[in-house]
C-alpha cells in the first residue's frame, strides 16, 4: 500500500510560491530532494505544479551535476497528473481526469512505497478525502506576504513525527494526521 505525502517548500508565513523564494535550495537540501525523488514510487501532481516541474524534462546547458542528477531521477519517476484541462502529459506520466478520488484510492492500494503529492489545490482535495498520510513542510526563513498557502483548504489536526535541519536554516517538519 502506498503512503501519500504532501510536501513543499514553505515560507514562514505559510506560502508555497517557490518562484518567489529569493534563492535556489542550498546544496545539502537539494541533495535531499534528489535522494527523496530517487526513492519515490511516484508523484501525484496538480496541473500547475506538473507544468512547472516539466522544466526537468529537457536538459539545460547551464545545469551542474546535481541538477542533471535530479532531472534523471524526476524523469525516471512515475507521475500521475490530475487535470481537467490538459489533454496530454509528458514522458512517464499518466493523466487522471475523472473521478480523481477513486483513482487515487486505487493507486494507494496498488502501488508500494511513497507517492509524493505536489500542489496545494490537489492536496486540498486529498485532505478532504482523508487520503494524505503525511505532510512534509520544508520551512524556509523567508516571508513572502502573499501567494498560495500550504494548506489551501481544511487544516487537519496533526502531530509532529520528525524534524530535520538543513543548511540555510531550512527545517523539514513531518506531520501525520491525528
Amino acid at each position: 500500500m502506498a503512503t501519500l505525502i504532501f510536501g513543499m517548500n514553505q515560507s514562514l508565513d505559510g506560502y508555497v510560491d517557490h518562484l518567489r523564494f529569493p534563492a535556489a535550495p542550498k546544496p545539502g537540501l537539494f541533495q535531499e530532494f534528489i535522494r527523496q525523488t530517487e526513492g519515490l514510487a511516484g508523484s501525484l501532481y496538480g496541473r500547475h505544479l506538473y507544468e512547472a516541474m516539466s522544466y526537468w524534462d529537457d536538459d539545460h546547458a547551464e545545469w551542474d551535476d546535481a541538477q542533471r542528477t535530479f532531472a534523471v531521477a524526476w524523469r525516471n519517476s512515475q507521475k500521475w497528473v490530475v487535470s481537467r484541462t490538459l489533454k496530454q502529459v509528458g514522458p512517464n506520466a499518466t493523466l487522471l481526469e475523472a473521478d480523481v478520488e477513486s483513482e487515487v484510492r486505487r493507486l494507494k492500494q496498488e502501488v508500494e512505497g511513497e507517492i509524493e503529492v505536489g500542489g496545494p489545490e490537489l492536496a486540498h482535495s486529498l485532505t478532504e478525502w482523508g487520503l494524505i498520510d503525511k505532510y512534509r513542510i520544508y520551512l524556509h526563513p523567508v516571508v513572502l506576504g502573499y501567494g498560495k498557502p500550504f494548506f489551501a483548504g481544511p487544516r487537519p489536526p496533526l502531530r509532529l513525527i520528525t524534524s530535520d535541519r538543513f543548511e540555510g536554516d531550512v527545517l523539514r517538519l513531518t506531520y501525520a494526521p491525528v
